[in-house]
């Protein structure tokens, strides 16, 4: 099994719109791989524009509001032609593709790091942050995994985010857990 890096990729279209999506990154010898399924943005936004900024941030709200509805964080531009980067991040990755392996499901874009930055320190590891993104997986996959599957994997989660996560984790915690009720009540009409 591939290294798989979490993180927050930013694509824009033609029109220099950005759009933030939390993807998992394939690592593949030198390059990294962004998989995005079809139909998304993300995946439109590769083919317009073929170059991505991926973003390591330790901020859960992001993970979670990206899968809630929940977009509008602060951004920074970069170098002309690539998407802003996340204001927070602790570093970024300027990313161009440099090839595309087609594939119905989930194309895959190669791509390789141009440049990149850091912004501040990393603070140390915390489950209650991988808690989180674990269950933001988890949220992105509601019409692919059984409901109950997601419901007994969420409750393990809680355990660990209420052990051991600050106020951001509890509040990205809990809109995660607002959008899997929510898909849960609509599948049992």
């Amino acid at each position: 099994m591939p290294l798989i890096r979490e993180a927050i990729v930013i694509t824009m279209d033609l029109a220099g719109t950005p759009h933030l999506a939390p993807l998992g990154l394939i690592a593949e010898e030198r390059n990294w791989i962004i998989a995005p399924f079809y139909p998304s943005r993300t995946l439109e936004n590769l083919r317009a524009q073929p170059c991505a900024i991926v973003n390591l941030t330790d901020d859960a709200r992001i993970f979670a509001g990206c899968l809630t509805g929940r977009r509008d964080w602060p951004l920074t531009a970069t170098r002309p032609g690539f998407p802003p980067r996340l204001s927070g991040a602790l570093s970024h990755w300027e990313m161009e593709v440099m090839d595309v392996r087609e594939d119905a499901m989930r194309p895959r874009f190669v791509c390789r790091v141009a440049a990149q930055a850091v912004h501040g320190p990393f603070q140390g590891l915390n489950r209650a942050f991988a808690a989180v993104v674990e269950a933001a997986v988890l949220a992105s996959r509601l019409d692919m995994l059984p409901h109950q599957q997601i419901e007994a994997e969420f409750a393990r989660l809680r355990v660990l985010v209420a052990k051991t996560g600050g106020p951001h984790e509890a509040e990205a915690f809990g809109w995660l857990e607002t959008k899997v009720a929510a898909h849960g009540a609509s599948t049992c009409r």
